[in-house]
């Protein structure tokens, strides 16, 4: 069974307003353009907006997507700047994807993990699941195993999907904490109900090798199936070798619940 050993996925776009703000309304009215499709009209607003932290951040996600205008990640970074050095957590976190990713080329860790810490201090789920990777691998910062586990753990307190399935990697692999294989399977778990895919193929590996749960070829495939709707390749291919494994009753029990949605948890 086909497994993806770690997953550090920087999740950073975000689009957002603040009602407090005094160009409120050029900023709600982007949202609703952007929504709809219609970035150039959601850019115009947003740059009406004058010095908006919300608006600058967006215009930063225009800018990096290459919705409305021309992709350009040093225009991207110079609105999430100006916006993150006004507070913005979203921004902050964003501008940091930007340079661990790296622009033009270069990448800039260190100054990264400066912009993770300051969103996460403000309870940005993923600029914390971003430290964490940064510490779990010594990218511009000592390694810290410790560090990312605590700042994982935080994460996920907050919902963070993809800090869920770090954990359970971790407690699965034993490469931040000793090995737990019961604690992999619940963060798994947390993450898959949580509409993450490649958790749900996690999870689904642990359930056809017996490890911290029950073996059960039946559970598995259903994971393997659930995955597989959200996207993961891996999940795909183990549904179909999974399947293969059940009995015609069995098969059928999994696709009707497969046929159900999926009750996403609020963890």
């Amino acid at each position: 069974m086909r497994r993806v050993p770690w997953v550090s996925t920087l999740a950073g776009l975000l689009l957002a307003f603040s009602a407090a703000s005094s160009f409120a309304d050029a900023t709600r009215d982007g949202l609703a353009a952007a929504r709809a499709g219609r970035f150039e009209e959601a850019r115009r607003l947003w740059l009406s907006a004058g010095d908006n932290a919300d608006a600058l951040n967006n215009l930063g996600v225009l800018h990096e997507k290459g919705q409305g205008v021309p992709r350009d990640l040093q225009q991207a970074a110079q609105f999430y700047r100006r916006a993150a050095e006004a507070g913005n957590q979203r921004a902050q976190n964003n501008l940091g994807v930007l340079l661990d990713r790296g622009i033009d080329g270069r990448s800039d860790p260190a100054e990264a993990a400066i912009w993770y810490d300051k969103a996460g201090r403000q309870g940005n789920a993923n600029a914390l699941n971003n430290l964490g990777v940064l510490k779990q691998h010594g990218r511009g910062v000592p390694a810290d195993p410790q560090g990312a586990m605590a700042l994982y753990r935080q994460a996920a307190g907050l919902g963070l999907n993809t800090a869920h399935n770090n954990l359970g990697v971790a407690y699965e692999k034993g490469t931040l904490t000793p090995v737990d294989l019961a604690l992999a399977a619940k963060h798994y778990r947390a993450a898959a109900e949580g509409g993450l895919g490649v958790a749900a193929n996690n999870l689904g590996v642990l359930y056809g090798a017996g490890r911290g749960v029950e073996r059960s070829y039946v559970e598995a495939a259903y994971w393997f199936g659930r995955a597989a709707e959200l996207g993961s390749v891996n999940g795909a291919r183990n549904r179909d070798a999974a399947f293969r494994r059940l009995t015609p009753a069995e098969l059928d029990d999994v696709r009707r619940r497969l046929a159900q949605p999926l009750r996403v948890s609020s963890r």
